[in-house]
């Protein structure tokens, strides 16, 4: 009776994690309960079981066994994304999605850690719209204004009042913002910093984004003189 309690308490759980129904929340669990006990996780992979489930056609414990008998854990990035996607079927976007949580769950990965580096993403409405915004990164004379980094806009990689990408060549790193409207007078901009070298590089640099979109939203509250002198006349 106990066993039957905990069974479906547990049958439950899956349901609320996954979105099944009650039968096949069941049936994946009787069939995990003749599976062999799989290591602890080092950190969670990063995206819901259900998200993983319904992208790719497995859970992360079956991917996770999947790989281990597979010693993933031997293998690279790029070979563990390759199997995942010309061995097993998964499509580009999926199977670096279940190589990178592969690689966080078995420590083989850092928090923020991407093939190419470390990376940081700061976000921060501000009162202007997203062309304005973009304006105040993309023009050099808007943007020496608020931003004390040294850029270069990458060529061909810019969308009018959408987004912009920079090289940072002091750093050798680079960044790409972007700009979604937040009604009619406000956007959200977004800042993912990348190549970073580790995470106290990730601190640093999201420190100092939270502090530059500060500068930037209280920009944008400030009228330019010559708007304010064409309203009085």
């Amino acid at each position: 009776m106990t066993t039957d309690k905990a069974r479906k308490r547990a049958v439950r759980s899956r349901m609320q994690k996954t979105g099944e129904r009650y039968a096949a929340a069941r049936r994946h669990l009787v069939r995990d309960d003749a599976k062999p006990d799989l290591p602890p996780r080092v950190a969670e992979p990063g995206m819901s079981d259900a998200a993983i489930l319904k992208g790719s056609g497995r859970s992360w414990d079956d991917w996770f066994r999947i790989l281990d008998a597979w010693d993933a854990t031997t293998h690279d990035h790029t070979e563990i994304a390759r199997y995942v996607n010309a061995e097993l079927g998964v499509d580009g976007w999926w199977s670096q999605s279940v190589t990178v949580g592969y690689e966080r769950a078995r420590g083989m990965r850092a928090p923020n850690q991407r093939p190419e580096g470390f990376e940081v993403s700061v976000s921060k409405t501000v009162a202007m719209p997203p062309l304005e915004a973009w304006r105040a990164f993309v023009e050099p004379r808007r943007r020496t204004s608020w931003l004390d980094l040294p850029l270069r806009m990458r060529t061909g990689t810019r969308t009018m009042g959408r987004s912009a990408r920079f090289d940072v060549p002091s750093e050798g790193t680079r960044f790409n913002a972007y700009f979604d409207a937040k009604g009619d007078d406000r956007c959200v901009v977004t800042v993912t910093h990348v190549k970073l070298a580790d995470a106290a590089d990730v601190a640093s640099h999201r420190a100092a984004w939270r502090e530059r979109l500060g500068r930037l939203a209280a920009l944008a509250t400030t009228k330019p003189v010559a708007r304010q002198g064409r309203q009085a006349s």
